[in-house]
């Protein structure tokens, strides 16, 4: 009998130990190839392929390892937002007074109290002015009082990052952020030379159009122009004048540029003055910044898209911004206002509970954009495994992009086109992607691919040739 116990726990024990040495740790040779070809050392990669539902992987290659994972960190934060927000989950953006207007005038401040809402367009707060107007609003002779206390964060350097602060995706996050603080110039040729259509424009910047045409191709036009900002001295309402200047090329059409210029407040301020005249209202005070008194009375409100849909934007295009103003969001779960710590210990103690124990995770801002962020592949599949098996693993997998379809993968082809709905990553040195595939057999696969090292710019066609796989050949 006592030879008897050990002989059955090691024939209970063979079929764990086939499967894990089924495990390959090494690459399909086409991506091998792949990453030869680009200069990049395996030890500079990690890899994880396995069937959803398997206890091992498929392929395994530097899978513990602590990597940079770009913006495959915002599953990380989507994840967690849509379990413990839920899907439905919306922000309020909110007009307030200390007192009641009296025949259309409103003699004290307008108070906006914000609550970190990600998307708030211009489109948006046009709707929400237009409710004041539409309740009879017509003359505010106070302030414009901007209540952002949602959130508690430090001043923001947007030149930090990689010094190019005039970037969107660089803007810091803000309990009343507005339309990602961007302004959008259409770029148009015409007879008497290149127009520039700015929207929003706001009231509070003047720009100064000195570009030239030019008769060349359009390649990269946006390394011909050039956008400098200067504020207007002794200016009290924070007046600013954008200059450009340049050349464009006839051959580029019509093309956007995207720009973040004015600090937040002066953004709101002028944002606000433009909407607020077009809609026929009058306003001759400044902008300053103040908690809502206790005693304030709404005046009007504007709800948020529920957060499954602002998960798919965040998801699908990227969205820095927007994902770090949901990391913020989830730290509102500890305490009176989100601090990135608070998101962080609210993240941390979700994954405990669900089981996801990933020691080597760094968490910064949520969203991707850091030099600081650390988690592994095999970390990154296990979050994978859980969402698959959790009830809000439709509004996830949704999000994701869809390869050669939509989002960061539109342009993206293989013979896995349709069937891949990866999260992919970017920064200098960091190339990843994370997600699900579905084979040719009908069954779905949980891939990972991180890619750390000064080449991996080059490391795309590796990532296409390991979904190829993937897809042709299946765990």
């Amino acid at each position: 009998m006592r030879l008897l116990v050990p002989f059955l726990i090691l024939a209970l024990a063979l079929p764990a130990a086939a499967q894990e040495a089924a495990t390959n740790r090494h690459l399909p040779p086409t991506v091998a190839r792949a990453l030869k070809a680009a200069a990049i050392p395996e030890q500079a990669v990690a890899v994880v392929v396995q069937e959803v539902g398997s206890i091992f992987p498929r392929v395994d290659l530097n899978a513990s390892r602590a990597m940079n994972p770009a913006s495959v960190m915002k599953l990380v934060t989507t994840f967690a937002a849509l379990d413990l927000l839920g899907p439905a989950y919306t922000w309020k953006t909110e007009a307030l007074a200390g007192a009641a207007p009296a025949d259309g005038v409103l003699a004290g401040d307008l108070i906006l109290r914000g609550s970190g809402d990600p998307s708030l367009t211009f489109e948006q707060f046009w709707l929400l002015l237009r409710q004041l107007r539409g309740r009879g609003l017509r003359e505010i002779r106070g302030d414009l009082v901007l209540d952002r206390s949602a959130f508690a964060v430090p001043p923001h350097d947007e030149a930090a990052f990689d010094g190019k602060p005039q970037r969107p995706y660089n803007a810091g996050p803000d309990a009343l952020l507005l339309n990602f603080k961007a302004v959008r110039l259409t770029l148009l040729p015409a007879a008497d030379g290149i127009r520039v259509l700015p929207e929003p424009a706001p009231a509070n910047l003047d720009i100064v159009n000195l570009v030239k045409p030019n008769g060349g191709n359009c390649g990269d036009w946006r390394d011909n122009l050039r956008a400098d900002l200067v504020r207007h001295e002794g200016s009290h309402n924070g007046s600013f004048r954008l200059i450009l200047t340049g050349s464009y090329a006839a051959a580029c059409g019509e093309q956007r540029w995207n720009l973040n210029l004015l600090p937040q407040s002066d953004y709101l301020l002028g944002v606000f003055r433009q909407l607020w005249a077009e809609l026929g209202g009058s306003f001759g005070g400044t902008v300053r910044e103040a908690a809502t008194p206790a005693d304030a009375r709404p005046l009007a409100s504007i709800d948020s898209p529920p957060l499954a849909e602002v998960v798919r934007n965040i998801n699908k295009f990227s969205n820095n911004v927007m994902a770090r103003q949901l990391f913020l969001t989830l730290g509102q779960k500890v305490g009176a206002g989100g601090t990135a710590a608070n998101a962080e210990s609210v993240v941390r103690r979700w994954l405990e509970e669900r089981g996801l124990r990933f020691p080597e995770l760094v968490l910064d801002n949520g969203s991707g954009l850091s030099r600081h962020e650390r988690i592994s592949a095999e970390s990154t599949a296990r979050l994978l495994a859980a969402a698959w098996s959790s009830a809000v693993m439709p509004e996830l997998m949704s999000s994701l992009p869809l390869l050669a379809v939509d989002g960061t993968l539109k342009k993206r082809q293989g013979s896995a086109a349709g069937q891949a709905h990866i999260k992919t990553g970017s920064l200098e040195g960091v190339k990843t992607l994370a997600g699900y595939v579905l084979d040719r057999r009908g069954r779905r696969q949980i891939v990972v691919f991180f890619v750390n090292h000064p080449n991996a710019a080059a490391a795309q066609p590796a990532q296409d040739a390991l979904l190829q796989w993937v897809y042709e050949r299946g765990a």
